[in-house]
Order: structure tokens, then sequence, then C-alpha cells
């Protein structure tokens, strides 16, 4: 009696984790293919590319604005409405998009879906392990998280310096670093999955799952953006 109890209990518990697991990859997909689709329409429109590129200021202000955007969803996440943070999740990856316009101006389509395909085969294979293993990674999550400071350092200084190799060193660093941060963020979703509490209202579980989503976008981002720096073909 108790075996079967136990049993069924488990089997709630795999279903309640693989269903709050499975919205969080998937609201990772809309965040990703919203940030795609705004991308390629921003660079195909000259009219937007001028009134957001013509003045020098508007890209480090949509870059500080992605920056406090993505702290407050992270901070006031629990006292919001889901729709809110949906919506907000949604407006982060639409401006991540307007900022990444210019890649398809830079380098060549197939380097850029080539790259895409790499990241996401990268991705899934730190997520697959971040899921599997019993080892606990946030040690390795801090020390990542030190590197990132780090990183982002050295690319502050190198928009003054304006180093090739600088940047290729950074580059490479990075996705050293993101890969490390996405298997350890899909631990720290699988162990929100499993600490949930049965009697969480939908509500929370979606916040969750774009908090959730929006670690492993971000992760994702860092990831594409610096294989490309590294593998992307410039255009002639």
């Amino acid at each position: 009696m108790n075996t079967n109890f136990s049993t069924s209990q488990y089997a709630g518990t795999a279903s309640r984790v693989n269903a709050f697991i499975r919205s969080t990859y998937n609201w990772m997909a809309v965040g990703l293919a919203l940030t795609g689709v705004t991308s390629y329409f921003v660079s195909t429109s000259p009219a937007i590319l001028q009134m957001v590129y013509g003045n020098p200021i508007m890209p480090f202000a949509m870059m500080i604005g992605l920056v406090i955007l993505c702290g407050f969803l992270g901070a006031r996440i629990n006292k919001m409405q889901a729709s809110t943070a949906t919506g907000l999740y949604a407006l982060l990856t639409v401006l991540y998009g307007v900022c990444l316009a210019p890649i398809f101006l830079v380098y060549t389509s197939s380097s850029i879906a080539s790259t895409f395909f790499i990241c996401a085969a990268t991705f899934g294979a730190a997520s697959v392990y971040g899921m599997v293993t019993k080892k606990d990674l946030t040690g390795m999550a801090q020390f990542m998280m030190m590197g990132l400071i780090g990183i982002i350092i050295a690319m502050v200084v190198n928009i003054f310096i304006g180093s090739t190799m600088m940047q290729m060193i950074i580059s490479m660093i990075a996705v050293v670093i993101f890969t490390g941060l996405t298997a350890y963020d899909t631990q720290k979703l699988k162990s929100m999955a499993v600490t949930m509490p049965d009697n969480a209202t939908g509500a929370m579980v979606r916040k969750g799952a774009i908090m959730g989503a929006l670690s492993l976008y971000l992760d994702f981002m860092g990831l594409f953006v610096h294989l490309l720096h590294l593998l992307g073909v410039a255009r002639d």
C-alpha cells in the first residue's frame, strides 16, 4: 500500500516537473522567436535603422533599458500580475531584437544561421548536463558570475581601445562562461520545479516559468552573440 502511494506521488511530481520545464522552454522559444523576427524586420527597414542608429546615444540607451528591464523583472516579478510579467518579458525580447538588428548588416545570412545552430547544439548539451548531473553547480556559477563581470568591464574598455584581438579573447572566454551558466540555470530550473508547492496557482507557475525562461534566454543570447563574433563571416 505504501509502495503504491510512493509510486503515485513520484509520478505526480515527475509530471509536474516536466510540465513546468516544458513551459519554461516554450517561453524561452517564444522569446527567441520574437527577438529573431524583430531583429530581421528592423534590419530591413532603413527608416527604423536611421531612427535607432542614426543617433549614437540610442544604442547605449537601449542597452541601459535592457539592463533596467531585466533587473526590474527579476526583482518585482513576485509582486506583479502574471500577465504583466509576460508582457515585460515579451517587451525585453523585442528590445533585444532591435539591439541585435545590425548583425544582419554585418554578417552573412548563412553564417548567422550556422552560428545559431552551433549555439543551439552547445546550449542543448549544457542544458542536458545541468539536468542530469548530480553535482551541485552553485560554486561553478559563482565563479562564472565573477568572470561575467570581468567580461563586461573588458568589453567597456574595448569600446575605447577597439582591439580586434581583445574582442576575440573576450568572446572565447564569454562562450565558456555562458555555457557554464546554462548548465547552472538548467539545474536551478529543475530544483525550482521540484520544490514548487503542490498548491501553486497558475499565476505562480507562469511567473516561475517566465523567470526561468528569462535566465535561459539571456544565456542563449550571450552565447550566440559571442559565437557570432568568433564564427561569423562578414559581408563584403
